[in-house]
């Protein structure tokens, strides 16, 4: 098994890896931004919980309602099912609400040009949100709806002055995925993560596996898991105090 802190060793010779913080900012009001019921906990449950049981308002923004999966183990209809299953799973991470959106599901990059940093802008306003949590710019998985679901929330966040922190995995867990399961995870190098932050999955775990239609015993879900230990990793894609457009996009 791989260890729960991939940053420790060397970078190369005689160039120390730099060693990522531990805390989360100190938000009152998060909301998340995802493209499809699951990625809120498959992918960020357990630091949206960790935020909730510090006190936060999380809140989830997710643009589709995850019909076109390919896993359907309950054979139902997802349009539905999907939008039950996120609504049970948030609950059980603790988190304040959720707004699903009906975009159609693989075709987010599709929307017209600003509807998506729109419904970001809006939400966020509305919450009075310190700061936006999502997905890698790269989408994690590669996904390209996870991509233009981080690519909305940075042009949101960008204009609005807000901080988004993202949710990477370390390149050695992403490699390790790749191997064993043939899936385009993307990986960051140590030197890109900013935050290494302790959790407890039990919430995460649980709420997975509310996640009927698209969870098994065999998902790679629980070996990632396993990979990352007790440990999530993040970076800044908008740092506390904005930037501009082109370097937050990059």
């Amino acid at each position: 098994m791989m260890p729960a802190d991939p940053g420790r060793g060397l970078a190369g010779a005689g160039h120390p890896v730099p060693r990522p913080g531990h805390g989360l900012p100190h938000w009152r009001r998060v909301l998340v931004v995802v493209a499809h019921p699951d990625d809120e906990t498959f992918g960020l449950g357990a630091i949206a919980a960790r935020f909730a049981e510090a006190g936060a308002s999380v809140h989830v923004l997710c643009f589709t309602h995850g019909e076109a999966s390919t896993l359907n183990r309950n054979d139902a209809e997802l349009h539905q099912e999907r939008a039950t299953e996120l609504e049970q799973a948030a609950d059980e991470l603790g988190l304040a609400g959720v707004t699903l959106l009906s975009y159609p599901d693989g075709h987010l990059a599709a929307a017209p040009a600003g509807e998506l940093p729109a419904h970001v802008t809006r939400l966020a306003g509305s919450l009075g949100a310190d700061g936006l949590l999502v997905f890698d710019e790269t989408g994690v998985t590669g996904h390209p709806d996870h991509q233009a679901a981080t690519r909305a929330a940075q042009r949101a966040a960008v204009a609005a002055g807000l901080p988004v922190l993202a949710w990477v995995l370390p390149e050695p867990v992403a490699g390790q995925l790749r191997a064993e399961t043939g899936t385009a995870f993307a990986g960051q190098p140590m030197g890109r993560i900013d935050l290494c932050v302790r959790v407890d999955r039990t919430r995460q775990r649980r709420a997975a596996l509310l996640h009927a239609s698209q969870i098994s015993p065999t998902a790679m879900l629980w070996r990632r898991l396993q990979l990352q230990g007790e440990c999530e990793h993040l970076r800044w894609l908008v740092p506390v105090g904005g930037g501009d457009l082109e370097g937050a996009l990059r």
